[in-house]
């Protein structure tokens, strides 16, 4: 009985070096990466400095190009938006990433029906940013809601397991196109969508989405961040009422709310598109132009209210 005790100490004791061992290693993987999200997610989290953040999914990263949207502006400007976030969960904890070391003057919230809609695996991609598990114990609060807090808490190596192999990868060659702060180039794509379909209202709403919309919200306000969201151009129709629920909660906390695809905006462009979510780099470089234009508008009346 003695050495069956002993002999499960050690393996207990083996697992748990080689998990700590393997965590580092990881990290150093995590941090050296040149993988689509990992040198974005370390920016954001520890260096970001622009007066201006866009944040989002890939609607984000690939729509607004910084270049462009700064020289309107007269103001320095970072893609923030991280490939497959998913919705409001994956953005609230970036958020309180960022407010730990930095307060940006304007944030861009590319906001989607996925950020009020059930869903069945909502909490799937915010496994991504389980390597910066315990170093916020406000953005933490999003893996106790995922039901994976204790699974990072107990093992290291376990938080990587979403991303390993796309950091490995990322070790071997660079997927960071385009250089733009953040902007992800999409090239010309074969195809074009070739028709315009229905973008139906999801059905229900999830009252714990809408608790971190609020969150979100408020966090952006009690810095005096100067919040807005906005949904860029999309190759469908959308239901008139496809936002309502976002556009709701925008009016009740006077935010700005520039929708781009319920007006059809490039409805006659197919050619600027790579998909029916998505544009590609020339339709991405006009779209940037408009929401500049009409950014800097509502920044300038906003700073006449103040006078």
């Amino acid at each position: 009985m003695k050495k069956l005790l002993i002999s499960l100490a050690v393996v207990v004791l083996g697992v748990f070096v080689a998990d700590r061992i393997g965590g580092c290693l990881m990290w150093w993987v995590n941090q050296h990466t040149q993988d689509v999200s990992g040198p974005k997610l370390k920016y954001l989290v520890n260096d970001v400095h622009e007066d201006v953040l866009f944040m989002g999914t890939s609607r984000a990263n690939c729509h607004y190009v910084p270049s462009i949207i700064a020289d309107t502006l007269g103001m320095s400007v970072y893609n923030g938006g991280v490939d497959a976030s998913n919705c409001i969960y994956a953005h609230y904890y970036i958020l309180c990433h960022i407010l730990s070391h930095y307060t940006p003057k304007v944030i861009c919230l590319e906001v989607m029906p996925s950020d009020y809609a059930p869903q069945k695996d909502a909490f799937e991609t915010t496994s991504f940013f389980a390597p910066y598990f315990g170093r916020n114990a406000q953005a933490d609060s999003i893996f106790r809601e995922a039901g994976t807090y204790w699974m990072y808490k107990l093992s290291h190596l376990y938080r990587y397991n979403a991303k390993a192999f796309s950091n490995l990868a990322g070790l071997l060659y660079s997927r960071q196109e385009g250089g733009d702060r953040g902007y992800i180039y999409v090239p010309k794509p074969p195809h074009f969508p070739e028709q315009l379909r229905p973008a139906s209202k999801p059905e229900g709403c999830d009252s714990l989405k809408l608790y971190y919309m609020q969150r979100f919200v408020t966090l952006c306000h009690e810095r005096n961040i100067r919040l807005v969201f906005v949904v860029s151009p999309s190759y469908s129709v959308a239901d008139p009422h496809l936002y309502d629920v976002l556009k709701d909660l925008a009016a009740r906390n006077s935010i700005p709310f520039f929708d781009y695809h319920t007006s059809g905006l490039y409805h006659d462009h197919p050619e600027y598109f790579k998909d029916a979510m998505h544009l590609w780099d020339q339709g991405s470089r006009l779209y940037s132009s408009v929401f500049a234009h009409d950014l800097k508008r509502w920044l300038e009346r906003e700073g006449e209210k103040q006078l």
